[in-house]
């Protein structure tokens, strides 16, 4: 029997299926958000099945976590995506001990217990500041793709200071920047600072290791060397770092089958 887990972020539906017995990832799809939440993500997940030629009466459980979770009509309950983040890091990092994730319109910082449960945790869901939008701003702004972000900042000789802890007067900010000809390459590695140190004064004291890094936002190159830099430890990427919400609610799915 197959469990799925759907993760309705703010920016992104991810999707994961995993098999309820090994727990092995069966398939997997993602799509931006829209509009029509429940339409988009039944859509997703039933082509999803189609592509891995399954149907519906092949999955034994559905749970749905993320900003919209209530939203997905085809889910048979809901968890936090707190819980279903913990729960998919320490199944592809059995050994992490804290976890950040920062998404499109929110970040969180994880301290997890040595059975993997979620002793304490942060979120900032107030402040595009340190969030994937604040990196989608600039992209916009400088008119180039997230990809290219990476290679730009490891560029910058001097990155520049961003101030402002609102992405609104922080974009006045870089307009500045440009009209005094700060170049591009300081200008996005002065970004990545700015979001890292959002994020890290989130912890109030120092991070047990490992510490993964999770989140749509891992995979834009260069984020993973900043938020290293900000904590002054090594930061290890989760594999397929923005699936791992939509992949610990599959495990808890297919855990709650069992029980």
């Amino acid at each position: 029997m197959i469990c799925a887990g759907i993760d309705a972020g703010s920016r992104a539906v991810k999707i994961v299926l995993v098999d309820a017995d090994t727990l092995d990832v069966v398939g997997s799809a993602t799509a931006d958000q829209g509009i029509e939440q429940d339409a988009l993500a039944t859509r997703l997940y039933e082509k999803l099945l189609a592509d891995c030629r399954l149907d519906r009466r092949a999955v034994a459980g559905v749970v749905a976590t993320g900003y919209s979770r209530n939203a997905v009509s085809v889910a048979d309950t809901t968890i936090t995506e707190i819980t279903c983040h913990a729960c998919g890091v320490r199944h592809v990092a059995p050994e992490a001990a804290t976890v950040i994730e920062i998404g499109g319109q929110d970040s969180k910082l994880l301290r997890l217990s040595p059975n993997g449960g979620v002793r304490d945790f942060a979120m900032n869901d107030r402040c595009a500041a340190g969030t994937g939008r604040f990196l989608e701003m600039v992209a916009a702004r400088l008119g180039v793709g997230l990809e290219a972000l990476g290679d730009m900042a490891l560029r910058s000789a001097r990155p520049a200071a961003i101030s402002s802890m609102c992405v609104v007067f922080a974009e006045t900010e870089i307009i500045g920047l440009l009209a005094a000809h700060a170049p591009p390459e300081d200008i996005v590695a002065g970004v990545q600072t700015a979001i890292v140190k959002r994020v890290v004064a989130m912890a109030g004291r120092k991070l047990a290791p490992p510490v993964v890094f999770t989140g749509g936002v891992a995979l834009i190159p260069g984020m993973d060397r900043a938020l290293a830099a900000a904590i002054g430890q090594p930061v290890c990427v989760a594999p397929n770092p923005q699936l791992t919400g939509a992949l610990g609610a599959a495990i808890l799915a297919a855990r709650q089958r069992r029980e």
